[in-house]
């Protein structure tokens, strides 16, 4: 067996739902994606590619089945480079680069693309198909943008209450207040802005639709301006529209190869995938499973928390990022610095490249060794990877 390496990474800029890439469909982001990442290794043939591995969430649409074939076919790339499609939620294009470097390390594999992409504006409505013809009542068309759709009547009411109330409760649980989850919200969109201005995504995005930076940021929040605003999910509850994540637009991508392949490649790889992990419990405490997850990716590694540099976690709501990070018992300085999800975007398929991507990077930049990349999952699950940067 060999290691699987993470050669460069790419991401469009995030839009707002409803905003500036509400015209792109998720193919065509899909594809933009996979292109501004080809670009960074022009020396690679794309017909090397032995496979594209791609993460969506949703399918229903657009997202045609097979989203990943299709930005293959739509960035121009030989047919005979094979693309599937994954779905764990959340966790998708994480999950499609955890699958491309088993295949790596399995040797099934020597050069792999995997990513992930959602357009949450152009996610469709969907309509139960009767199961006879021409029913007397009416039906009731389904948004699929986010969420649980068309339960089943089988499923115990306390796993399907929505991801805000699974919050609320974490909330409860551990007793994390309003004030930490406003205060966590705000230092996301400091840092995403400092980041951007600094320079630092520059090399990391591709514009798209004449968006050139994400576009949720707001570089003058505060804790104070986020107090201001009402409970989502409860009248006297803490989450709200500023301290979780939005619904937004985007696609991500990262190039994966073994160490012989950097001649190939033309490039030098950032880091080796050293760990990587998924883990379940019950749906409702989902925001919590990234606990256990980077826990068993660090075991894998043969590491401790104590060796962890840098961490990049997914910031789907404040409240469950605050209480991974309080269980893992680290440093929070070390974790998000370059700005998180609540200010960057959530496009749920895309996410996990992200935050992958930008760990390898954020490594580099700080000039340390290990790195952390989890991320929770609607309906229980989480996944967690560990970096080692090659770079030093």
């Amino acid at each position: 067996m060999t290691d699987s390496f993470l050669y460069a990474a790419v991401r469009t800029p995030f839009g707002r739902y409803s905003g500036a890439l509400a015209d792109v469909r998720p193919d065509d982001l899909a594809a933009a994606a996979l292109t501004g990442l080809l670009a960074k290794a022009p020396g690679l043939d794309p017909a090397r590619i032995d496979d594209v591995i791609w993460g969506n969430a949703n399918g229903a649409g657009e997202d045609n089945r097979n989203v990943g074939r299709m930005a293959v076919l739509l960035a121009g790339l030989p047919t005979s480079v094979p693309a599937t499609t994954v779905n764990r939620l959340c966790g998708s294009s994480l999950d499609a680069a955890i699958s491309g470097s088993r295949a790596i390390v399995a040797g099934d594999a020597s050069v792999v693309v995997a990513g992930g992409v959602e357009s949450m504006t152009r996610a469709p409505w969907v309509l139960p198909k009767p199961s006879r013809a021409f029913p007397a009542g009416g039906l009731e068309a389904v948004s699929t943008t986010l969420g649980w759709r068309l339960v089943n009547p089988r499923m115990p009411a306390e796993w399907t209450v929505s991801l805000g109330e699974c919050n609320e409760q974490l909330a409860d649980k551990f007793g994390i207040s309003r004030e930490r989850q406003d205060a966590f919200a705000a230092r996301s969109h400091a840092l995403a802005a400092r980041a951007w201005d600094d320079g630092f995504y520059r090399d990391l995005t591709v514009p798209i639709a004449d968006l050139d930076r994400d576009e949720g940021i707001r570089a003058d929040s505060s804790a104070e301006k986020l107090a201001r605003l009402k409970p989502s999910f409860r009248p006297s509850g803490t989450i709200t529209a500023g301290n979780a994540s939005p619904l937004n637009d985007g696609a991500a991508a990262v190039l994966l190869g073994n160490s012989e392949m950097s001649g190939t490649i033309g490039l030098d790889p950032l880091a080796r995938i050293a760990g990587r992990a998924a883990h379940a419990l019950d749906p409702q405490d989902f925001g919590f499973a990234p606990v256990e997850a980077a826990g068993k990716a660090l075991r894998q590694a043969g590491i401790g928390w104590s060796d962890v540099g840098a961490v990049e976690l997914n910031e789907a709501f404040a409240v469950q990022s605050l209480a991974c990070v309080d269980a893992w018992d680290i440093d929070p300085e070390i974790v998000n610095t370059r700005g998180g999800a609540i200010a960057i975007g959530h496009p749920l398929g895309a996410s996990g490249a992200r935050i992958l991507g930008t760990l390898a990077h954020v490594l580099r930049e700080r000039k340390q060794r290990w790195g952390v990349a989890a991320i929770c999952i609607g309906v229980g699950q989480a996944l967690a990877v560990v970096l080692e940067n090659v770079t030093t």
